[in-house]
């Protein structure tokens, strides 16, 4: 059995949506992140504090104290990324590679998503989730470091219905996830047709429908 330790609320949402489509047995022990505490006034280290990502038992799963980890029979993986390539590779099925060129294509697609896009992707989140407009200072830095990323991954659409192999592989999980972050951005994302059109088909999933139904379910 396949243990998710985190929240819906978090990058585990990357694991979940994977593990939806792959129909994979798993379970998650919920662990809330220590800052969501703090901002509450709740301190992480109280003895009636909720199981957290500074809790002694997480911590030495996860010395990072970071969400999510994966469990399984005495495995334990950690990085949202690292355990949706794994999990797509341990299985028989199309969202997994089926060369090794598939497979490096896999990685260097993550990998281009964790180091160009996610960083500014996510400043557009919390920004707009601050209630920061369009026209921002810091909301144009953010859409600046964008454009040439969102370059790449337009012309790469152009000739491909999807980032690897022509089909749906866990490479358009890992970059749909990390691209959901700047999706509030309505006039960047209008500026990307392809980009916009392939990440509205990987949301259209019903995988993606079910994460997405238990992470509005889950309290803030």
């Amino acid at each position: 059995m396949i243990t998710i330790w985190g929240v819906c609320r978090s990058r585990a949402t990357r694991n979940i949506w994977a593990l939806e489509e792959l129909g994979l047995p798993w379970r998650l022990r919920p662990v809330i992140q220590a800052n969501r505490l703090l901002a509450k006034g709740i301190d992480p280290a109280a003895p009636d504090a909720p199981f957290n990502t500074r809790s002694r038992e997480f911590l030495r799963l996860s010395p990072a104290g970071a969400v999510p980890v994966l469990e399984e029979d005495g495995f334990v993986l950690s990085e949202s990324l690292a355990i949706n390539l794994y999990l797509a590779g341990k299985t028989d099925g199309p969202l997994g590679p089926a060369t090794p060129r598939e497979e490096a294509q896999m990685l260097q697609w993550t990998l281009f998503g964790a180091t160009s896009v996610e960083s500014p992707a996510l400043a557009i989140q919390t920004l707009f989730g601050a209630g920061r407009s369009a026209d921002d200072p810091e909301v144009k830095a953010a859409e600046d470091s964008l454009l040439r990323p969102l370059a790449v991954l337009e012309a790469h659409l152009t000739t491909h219905s999807h980032i690897v192999g022509g089909r749906f592989t866990i490479a358009d999980i890992n970059m749909a996830e990390i691209l959901r972050y700047a999706q509030p951005d309505a006039a960047l994302m209008g500026r990307f047709p392809r980009v916009k059109g392939w990440l509205e088909l990987c949301q259209s999933r019903p995988a993606f429908k079910r994460m997405w139904q238990a992470r509005e379910a889950e309290p803030a």
